[in-house]
């Protein structure tokens, strides 16, 4: 039986490419390796001096699946980069790390592979808190960030109160489903609507939600930390951003601005109505739209 969702990758692979862009292994160090889609150059063009934009997935999907609106809307006017983390699609390590700090340690090494000196980072959900940690860790690189639908850590008290207001009882039941069911249930609670769900479409979204499963229950365990540990960091960018769906049961408009109250007023909010946690496939033409006027903003300085 085809499966759907492959067959739409591939027609999505044949367009990203259209815009310029291409899928390339990035080999960190021995046992370590990030899949991109990055910029097509030609070999007489191995620079450019267009801004950086380097997008980070939410935990379920994959980049370009969870981006690829906004990579096609983009890339003509940036050079786009989008990772996978390690542990989803084709991104693999044998490292036993399995914190946040790890995957921005391997994203921030693997632009650096890539060419990239400065860059705009993306990051949903997951994405969120890496990118976060990548700000604070590699400040030359990351010159801002637009945070969507995302905090600056997961504390146990969160993880406690989140999970019994939305009716699941771990993070894994959440974001790693067994059953066609259960990554219905998933995207019910992530969206604010859901029309274009199907049964098809759920069983190919099951396997790559399920994927190398032992490794990504370690990953989720590894996000969180006790409510003593939270500290926030000092953060050298000058504009930050948080582009959030009004509607996410996720992280609610109380976690928006408690997250904008942690970064001490360097961050300016903007809210897309009826959008709920997964707002940049669900609302992409209005998350595009504001996105654009950001990076605008920050390109300028």
């Amino acid at each position: 039986m085809v499966n759907i969702l492959e067959t739409y990758m591939s027609v999505l692979h044949g367009f990203l490419r259209l815009r310029g862009m291409k899928p390339q292994q990035v080999e960190i160090e021995a046992g370590t390796h990030m899949h991109f889609w990055v910029p097509t150059r030609t070999q007489t063009k191995t620079t450019s001096d267009k801004p950086a934009l380097v997008f980070l997935h939410c935990f379920g999907l994959t980049g370009i699946l969870t981006w690829q609106y906004q990579a096609l809307s983009l890339a003509g006017s940036y050079e786009v980069y989008v990772p996978d983390f390690l542990f989803f699609g084709r991104s693999t390590t044998d490292k036993t790390d399995r914190s946040p700090e790890f995957q921005a340690e391997c994203v921030a090494k693997s632009l650096k592979k890539l060419g990239v000196e400065k860059c705009i980072v993306i990051g949903l959900s997951y994405g969120g808190i890496v990118g976060l940690k990548m700000a604070e860790k590699y400040p030359d690189l990351v010159k801002s960030v637009v945070v969507s639908c995302s905090i600056m850590a997961l504390t146990e008290s969160f993880i406690s109160d989140g999970l019994k207001r939305i009716g699941f009882s771990s993070l894994s039941e959440l974001l790693i489903p067994r059953t066609v069911k259960d990554v219905r249930k998933t995207f019910e609670v992530t969206t604010y609507n859901l029309p274009w769900y199907s049964h098809f479409i759920g069983k190919g979204l099951l396997k790559m939600m399920s994927d190398n499963r032992k490794e990504r229950e370690q990953l989720l365990q590894a996000l969180i930390i006790k409510d003593k540990e939270l500290t926030i960091p000092h953060f050298s960018q000058k504009k930050m951003y948080l582009l959030w769906g009004e509607n996410d049961r996720i992280f609610n408009m109380e976690s928006a601005e408690k997250l904008k109250e942690q970064l001490n007023g360097r961050a300016t909010m903007h809210i897309i109505k009826k959008a709920g946690h997964m707002v940049v496939i669900e609302r992409p033409f209005s998350y595009n739209t504001l996105l654009k006027k950001m990076l605008s903003s920050i390109c300028q300085d």
